[in-house]
């Protein structure tokens, strides 16, 4: 007897490898991406059937960035704090320093 193993299975295909900075957690984590769908045989890919939407993904945030343009956004001024370790300016949704990667408290 033998069994057919056939399906459809997504890949993630990274479009730009240069990392941009988060608006969320401040590091340069974020990367250009899109989830393609492949036919498959027995688990390797063999024909794409689906392009998927390119979007940003933050790796330390393991979220979706709402950063269509590419650029960091704006800090706003009035949110700012201070690294304990290093004493930049920080805004205040910062978990991380992106300056010396410090955890804030």
């Amino acid at each position: 007897m033998f069994f057919l193993i056939a399906g459809v299975q997504p890949k993630t295909k990274i479009l730009d490898a240069h990392p941009r900075r988060c608006p969320r957690c401040g590091l340069h984590q974020v990367v250009r991406q899109r989830i393609d769908h492949y036919a498959s045989l027995f688990f390797i890919p063999l024909l794409r059937v689906k392009k998927g939407e390119p979007f940003d993904f933050c790796q330390r945030c393991r979220q979706a960035v709402d950063n269509a343009d590419g650029r960091s956004m704006p800090l706003r001024t009035a949110d700012r704090a201070t690294c304990p370790q290093c004493g930049a300016a920080l805004d205040a949704g910062f978990a991380y320093c992106p300056h010396c990667g410090c955890r804030r408290r």
